[in-house]
């Protein structure tokens, strides 16, 4: 369990192609590679599946009581989501505990504009293309209650510091520069 009372679990998989974040004599088959995926707790799984494969273009790869796990591309590691059924879940609430939302990243502009206007057309609420500086972001709830990002790759993370000090400090979009003293005050340390 993380800080906020979140379930995270490894998993270890011989099936994942990712570069490994190897350092501090963690060796490259044992280092972390990345998220290997999400679940999703709704009250009701079917609007969910229906949204995630009939608009999205997910795939149902293995079906089980009460448990379906959809894949984009293939379905391999950082490309699934678990849509758990849980009829007792509580109405989604931001806070200690909870995830904010759910990012799902596509190649350009052009596929997030064109995922946008198949929402709207479905009926969704969905926000207008939002620019975060290091992408570009559009963001609706699903039938299930859970807030979703559609986010561009581009432009990334390298507008604003080379790659050898990427990581190394705390970069902000200009809108958040005026608030950077209590932003730095509310986290935690970072130890290398």
């Amino acid at each position: 369990r993380d800080p906020s009372g979140l379930v995270i679990e490894l998993v270890a998989n011989g099936n994942d192609p990712r570069t490994p974040w190897v350092s501090n004599g963690v060796s490259s088959d044992a280092a972390i590679r990345g998220l290997h995926g999400i679940t999703l707790s709704v009250r009701n799984p079917d609007p969910t599946l229906k949204l995630l494969t009939a608009l999205l273009g997910w795939t149902v790869l293995e079906a089980e009581a009460g448990r379906t796990r959809v894949g984009v591309e293939g379905g391999q590691p950082g490309r699934t989501i678990d849509v758990l059924q849980a009829p007792d879940a509580p109405d989604a609430v931001n806070g200690l505990g909870t995830v904010h939302h759910v990012a799902m990243a596509v190649d350009d502009e052009a596929t997030q504009l064109h995922a946008r206007e198949r929402l709207l057309q479905a009926g969704l609420r969905v926000t207008e293309v939002l620019d975060r500086q290091y992408f570009k972001s559009i963001y609706f709830r699903e039938p299930g209650g859970v807030l979703y990002e559609i986010a561009t790759l581009g432009p990334g993370f390298l507008v604003d510091e080379p790659l050898e000090h990427l990581g190394t400090g705390l970069k902000l979009p200009p809108w958040e520069e005026p608030h950077r003293s209590v932003i730095e005050e509310q986290l935690a340390p970072v130890q290398h």
